[in-house]
């Protein structure tokens, strides 16, 4: 519309032009903000539409909900399946939300994850399997195991209302195994702040407190440096109730007095009876000597427990009224430093104990105040247990200290038949019967004087000692050849499948658990690895532990339809080799699996080498844990431990 030139003269005339060019300029600068705003995507003076694709939707939903971003994978070193050699791929594993991340005030090894604040059952990680783990956590329906020791709940000592039943406590009745008559099937919670423990071998100085709160030790055994509370962790200075000025100081004591026990060539597998937390063989490692250490679960709170946290080869057991679960002739070193046991007691049983898994030509130390004290009591030990060694034809190699405060002995073992049958004693008698070997399990204490092997040579120097032919090895051709194939093939399936390709992080595992050993093959074929590996015989299996302690390693008698002496979340890794199959025969699977995963650490691994028919089994009841898992090549099964436990699974104690 065009503008009256009237209207035009009359601006002209009123001169009001400067105050209309000054408008337009204020306009002209206020669009060129406006413009420059809108381009950059910057702020606008006006609110606009919110405009979203679908991938913006997608951003959106995860940055709304910042307090529960999607979990990590639980093991992040797990590498992708290979499709070529798994039938069942990395996206088919329900594995439960694991706890964040907190990372550790020392370079510990990688960062430790705290179960507090952890998801738990109502809120899994997303795959693909969730739901079918859901649906198998329905139908197994688990639930947490109850009472004030839930947390350290081991079923077969724990069972309260069979201890209150004994009628006796004379013997230590009341710490050996009462298995409950039917096996559970609860789950053991986590404690509140348990963390990934500390990486070997830093763990053997120091652990996480919150894996193992129990703090009496500290205040207990403060002057003889047992353990420490340092900040978050617990600190093992190396003392003992026998060298509270250091464990490195007392082996050297034990050397110089007995200059052939040679450690690592000649003395490689030791048992340490009433071990406390273990510094004793956690020393020794660097021999190159492997110390089971045991001792009972009793008021010096949690002392295997400690041990097995480190990364210390430890187990529970007692010299009570039934024998030692290990074999005859076993042990290079018996050590006992305050370990209060009476030797001389019931007659003498558990020193006929000690002489029936003491190799012949072995050694046994004996550190306690019978040795050097000297009033009328301590006398009296004294001789009753001398008498006894002697009636064995136990000789006395070397004495040391004689001081108010230290002093041990050292005995040795005869390797002679002659000596045995020609001492005159009055008791013990010689066992007139030998019986059935390696008869240990469940079998009551004897009460004479076990005959030596026929073969009483002593080992190889290791490590020539793990592939030369064991003693206890039959001579016949047909066995050593035997032998020596299963050795080369554990050496060959390490390398070529468990090394390779199936998930597991080695570099990672320190205490490691093979629940059938057979030969020990599959711990000689990790020996260059920075693990241990307790050997387990099933009782109704093959008796090959004679072998395994011959070739320089350790383990145990057990039957797998009851629970293991230890600890939960005490091993990193526990393997099977074609055991499942004949174990279902007998026993109930789901309880089988609910103790293999007492016994395992939150991110621990199962490995299964069986059938597919196995598998089948096993599959769905880890699933309903929550675990990960995986098959490879069709007969090796990997399941990883969550941190998944039912609904308040994570508690203090």
């Amino acid at each position: 519309m065009a503008i009256p030139s009237s209207t035009v003269q009359a601006v002209l005339k009123e001169r009001k032009y400067p105050f209309i060019l000054l408008a337009a300029t204020l306009l002209l600068i206020f669009l060129t903000l406006l413009l420059s705003f809108s381009s950059t995507g910057g702020s606008s003076l006006f609110p606009r539409p919110l405009l979203f694709s679908s991938s913006d939707l997608r951003i959106s939903s995860s940055s709304s909900s910042a307090s529960s971003p999607p979990p990590p994978p639980l093991v992040s070193s797990l590498p992708p399946l290979d499709s070529a050699s798994a039938t069942t791929s990395s996206s088919s594993s329900a594995s439960p939300p694991p706890h964040p991340p907190t990372a550790p005030s020392l370079d510990l090894g990688p960062p430790p994850r705290n179960s507090a604040g952890a998801p738990n059952s109502s809120s899994p990680a997303p795959s693909d399997d969730t739901d079918l783990g859901k649906a198998e956590a329905e139908r197994f329906k688990w639930s947490l195991c109850q009472g004030p020791s839930a947390v350290d709940y081991i079923p077969c000592l724990d069972n309260l209302k069979a201890i209150k039943a004994l009628k006796s406590r004379q013997h230590m009745e009341h710490r050996e195994r009462h298995c409950p008559s039917q096996n559970p099937r609860c789950l053991v919670p986590i404690p509140t702040g348990y963390k990934v423990p500390v990486r070997w071998p830093k763990s053997r100085d120091m652990i996480w407190y919150n894996n193992v709160p129990h703090p009496k030790l500290v205040e207990y055994k403060k002057d003889q440096n047992w353990v420490q509370k340092y900040g978050e962790y617990f600190v093992f200075p190396g003392g003992g109730t026998q060298f509270k000025h250091g464990v490195t100081k007392y082996i050297e004591l034990i050397e110089k007095a007995l200059p052939e026990v040679k450690w690592g060539k000649h003395v490689r597998v030791v048992l340490d009876i009433g071990c406390g937390v273990a510094s004793f063989g956690g020393a020794l490692l660097d021999r190159d000597v492997i110390t089971m250490s045991f001792a009972p679960k009793d008021e010096h709170e949690a002392q295997i427990q400690f041990a097995l946290e480190r990364g210390i080869p430890a187990t529970l057991a007692v010299i009570g009224t039934t024998k030692l679960t290990f074999p005859d002739n076993a042990f290079d070193m018996l050590h006992c430093a305050r370990c209060r046991v009476r030797w001389d007691a019931d007659g003498g049983k558990p020193l006929l104990e000690l002489n029936r898994i003491l190799r012949p030509g072995g050694y046994f130390i004996w550190s306690a105040t019978p040795v050097y004290r000297k009033d009328e009591r301590h006398r009296s030990i004294w001789n009753a247990t001398a008498a006894l060694a002697k009636s064995m034809c136990w000789k006395v190699v070397a004495r040391t200290g004689g001081s108010s405060w230290f002093g041990l002995v050292i005995y040795q073992k005869t390797t002679s038949s002659s000596c045995l049958e020609t001492q005159q004693r009055s008791e013990p008698p010689l066992c007139k019967n030998q019986g059935q070997p390696n008869s240990s399990w469940y079998a009551p204490l004897s009460e004479c004087i076990s005959r030596l092997p026929a073969d009483t040579s002593w080992p190889a120097p290791w490590p020539e000692r793990l592939k030369s032919r064991p003693i206890s090895l039959s001579a016949e051709s047909e066995t050593r050849k035997t032998f020596q194939e299963d050795t080369k093939h554990w050496s060959a399936l390490i390398s070529d499948v468990y090394s390779e390709g199936i998930g597991i992080n080695w570099t990672s595992l320190r205490n490691v658990m093979d629940m059938n050993a057979g030969y020990g093959g599959f711990a000689a074929a990790l020996i260059d690895m920075p693990i241990w590996v307790m050997n387990v015989v099933p009782n109704d299996m093959q008796d090959t532990l004679s072998i395994i302690y011959d070739r320089g390693l350790i383990g145990v008698y057990h039957d797998w339809c009851e629970s293991f002496n230890t600890y939960p979340r005490t091993f990193d890794l526990l393997h099977s080799s074609f055991l499942f199959k004949n174990l279902t025969q007998r026993c109930d699977i789901v309880e089988v699996v609910a103790e293999i995963d007492r016994i395992l650490r939150p991110g621990g691994y199962l490995l299964v080498q069986d059938t597919g028919d196995t598998f089948e089994k096993l599959r769905p009841i880890l699933l309903s844990l929550y675990w990960r898992v995986s098959i490879h090549q069709e007969q090796f099964l990997v399941g990883v431990k969550g941190f998944w436990r039912p609904e308040g699974g994570n508690v203090d104690r």
